[in-house]
């Protein structure tokens, strides 16, 4: 890990952290540390994850049962999305356990209120803005492919069509390329926000510059948190008991080594 230098200020005039220099090293210390941390204290990682993981099973059981089986497709695939804004609790725990302080239930669940100004709500409305243009915009590419062509859609089956992969080919680009841009938005953002008293502005530059400085480490991470999320979640998300607490510390131990202190 190697310090940067400290960016300029952003339009707000906010003096951006410096960056630090990530390697292979530090992912492993981050997951190792994470997993340290879900053992050390389980019950907030299992309250967190298993919210999160009823939260998956009654959306799966309300699709399953809806008149429309397509919504299922992009919901599901913009479910992991919520994530980093589901691990906030767990954000508060590692820094408790590393600031010495004591964890108890009232500091941790009150920690979506983040510094107490507001901007950690409104980074959660963010999140939830880009999932929800995200099923619109997958709606709208469905329309395309199907509607559009006349080959109904009753049926997930229809997705093993000419159309059907079609729209997986477009959907999953455009797809990969929302859930790229949330990540680089929140992977740095929502623990900065709990950590610092910055505005949501300032959080989400200092994650992008983050990522960006880190880009091949940073795509790793995605690519372990994507991997990690999918197996978990194919179990009747029963293993997000495990990885969604063990990635909630890990991420906020990778926000600790990315981010220096400014001054």
């Amino acid at each position: 890990m190697q310090q940067m230098e400290a960016g300029l200020p952003d339009n707000h005039g906010a003096t951006l952290p410096p960056i630090n220099r990530l390697s292979q090293d530090d992912l492993r210390a981050a997951l190792s540390a994470g997993w340290a941390d879900f053992k050390a204290a389980p019950a907030y990682g299992l309250f967190f994850a298993l919210v999160y993981t009823v939260g998956g099973l009654i959306l799966y059981l309300w699709l399953m049962g809806a008149a429309d089986p397509f919504w299922f497709i992009p919901i599901a695939a913009g479910f992991p999305l919520l994530a980093p804004f589901a691990a906030v609790g767990l954000y508060e725990v590692s820094r408790r356990r590393e600031a010495g302080e004591a964890l108890s239930w009232g500091p941790v669940l009150g920690a979506l209120r983040g510094q107490g100004d507001g901007q950690l709500p409104v980074m959660g409305v963010v999140v939830l803005i880009v999932f929800g243009f995200w099923v619109i915009l997958a709606r709208g590419i469905f329309a395309i492919f199907f509607a559009q062509s006349g080959v109904g859609f009753d049926s997930v089956a229809h997705v093993f069509t000419l159309p059907g992969f079609g729209m997986l080919l477009v959907g999953g680009t455009i797809g990969a390329l929302v859930a790229l841009a949330l990540f680089a938005i929140t992977a740095f953002s929502l623990p900065m926000l709990l950590h610092r008293p910055v505005d949501f502005v300032t959080a989400i530059i200092s994650s992008l510059a983050a990522v960006q400085a880190n880009a091949g480490i940073m795509l790793r991470w995605g690519v372990i948190i994507a991997a990690l999320l999918f197996v978990a979640m194919l179990p009747a998300f029963l293993g997000l008991l495990i990885v969604l607490p063990v990635l909630g510390h890990a991420t906020w131990h990778l926000y600790r080594r990315a981010i220096g202190e400014t001054g």
